[in-house]
């Protein structure tokens, strides 16, 4: 079997609700007639484009090459374009949305879903949480900013039958219209902010009761100083893991890690198991959040989910981008060991997201079955097809 050509697609819709949404996809086609479908993990805030050129390029690499020596191909992408050399958002979703493409071949080639080809599931279904609840939890995305407004998102996503939430409490000020900046977010906080976002966390917390968990997302937005200040504050009200809550940097996260009394998560912006290596060893991480569109795709990111594993550490796979990768992810959460949770991001509820591919699989009652067609469970539709931006490499 040979790789013949390779579509790529940008969609920029530019949703009113989410303008700078930019899925990247594309479509690694073989002389046997079977296709596989990948996506790069940029679609949101800057870098679509420069992804959607990488690909471009990455493929030019692989015309002709056995579709099913992935391993082959991805350290040949790794090597040979200098730039991908310890990572790099941009590089790294290039790798990834091919590799994601070329798993899924090996999977329809063989007539087996890719958690098959992984070594099995170790469990039927998988505990999920509602992602992202700053943004409400319907059809369309919000800007959450009072607190009747925060407990309401909750109380919609218990109503589905999840027992585990998440919110980023820092994106948005109480004021209409203004959303946190770094002046407000770094170094020591001020009493009004700290008070806002702990307010927040109070609140809802007492809504869900004892029995749900909440996570804390912070998106790196405070630093290692207001990270600790924070934390502390947040200690009464049983924080499943704070993820992020500094720049992604070891001795950072360290220094966070050991300042405070809770779980600490890092990930969606690490590339290679050579940037996760350092949190493992020092010990400053509880669970990692790998992308499996843009950490190197399936191939490296159940790599780095077994070095998690020899140091214990538990695994979510961060999903916000299309349901593509959604289909991916839980392909590899299934398998792995240390599986965690998984993530379900308030995005996969929205038509814009969802038209983008065939299967639209949500979770039942907070819990995610695991697709059992050939390949990843899931393909690009003819709507993003039509609507997208395509290059083409053959």
């Amino acid at each position: 079997m040979k790789i013949t050509k390779v579509d790529v697609l940008l969609l920029e819709e530019h949703p009113q609700d989410n303008p700078n949404w930019s899925p990247v996809l594309c479509r690694v086609y073989t002389d046997e007639g079977i296709y596989g479908d990948g996506e790069g993990a940029m679609a949101y805030n800057t870098g679509a484009k420069g992804t959607w050129s990488a690909i471009q390029e990455y493929a030019q690499k692989i015309i002709g090459m056995d579709p099913l020596d992935h391993e082959v191909i991805w350290e040949k992408l790794y090597k040979s374009t200098f730039w991908a050399q310890n990572g790099g958002p941009t590089e790294f979703s290039a790798i990834s949305a091919i590799d994601v493409a070329l798993w899924d071949i090996k999977g329809k080639a063989f007539g087996v879903p890719v958690w098959r080809l992984l070594g099995g599931k170790q469990r039927e279904s998988l505990r999920c949480y509602a992602s992202q609840l700053q943004f409400g939890w319907g059809d369309h995305k919000e800007s959450l900013r009072t607190i009747d407004e925060y407990v309401h998102a909750a109380e919609l996503a218990l109503a589905e039958g999840y027992d585990c939430i998440k919110y980023d409490f820092f994106t948005y000020d109480e004021k209409p219209g203004v959303n946190f900046t770094h002046e407000d977010t770094t170094r020591l906080l001020s009493p009004r902010v700290r008070n806002l976002v702990v307010g927040r966390l109070a609140a809802v917390r007492e809504t869900v009761g004892p029995d749900v968990d909440i996570i804390v997302e912070n998106h790196s937005n405070t630093d290692a100083q207001s990270a600790v200040q924070l934390a502390h504050l947040m200690e009464p009200y049983d924080v499943f893991y704070f993820e992020e809550p500094c720049t992604p940097n070891p001795k950072m996260n360290k220094y966070v890690h050991d300042h405070i009394n809770m779980p600490v998560s890092q990930g969606e912006r690490l590339y290679s198991r050579w940037q996760y290596a350092p949190y493992f060893e020092n010990g400053s991480v509880q669970l990692i959040q790998p992308d499996l569109g843009n950490c190197g795709g399936i191939t490296e990111g159940k790599k780095i989910c077994d070095m998690a594993h020899t140091y214990d550490v538990g695994v979510q796979v961060h999903v916000c981008s299309s349901p593509l990768l959604t289909a991916a992810s839980l392909q590899l959460e299934c398998v792995i060991p240390n599986f965690t949770i998984h993530e379900h991001h308030v995005y996969n509820r929205f038509d814009y997201v969802k038209r983008l591919v065939v299967n639209d699989y949500q979770p039942v009652n907070g819990r995610f079955e695991i697709p059992d067609a050939p390949g990843i469970g899931n393909e690009i539709s003819k709507y993003a097809f039509e609507h997208g931006i395509k290059a083409e490499v053959k």
